[in-house]
């Protein structure tokens, strides 16, 4: 493995037998810090904004589970 820094940007580079699904959860966990890298939501704003939608989400679909 290699790792190179530019002004721009961090390149990776990571021999092809290495297991993609290990690698995929790594692009995972990096793609979640880049979109909220600049985030100023606090915990208890997310905590309640997904308890909103799975609020929402049970009235839409509550039909589909109880008949």
């Amino acid at each position: 493995m290699t790792i190179e820094r530019t002004t721009e940007e961090i390149i990776i580079k990571v021999p092809s037998f290495v297991n993609t699904e290990g690698i995929q959860r790594i692009i995972d966990l990096l793609a979640y810090r880049e979109a909220t890298a600049k985030s100023k939501a606090k915990q208890k704003d997310i905590d309640e904004l997904a308890k909103d939608i799975k609020k929402g989400w049970w009235k839409k679909n509550k039909s589909r589970f109880i008949k």
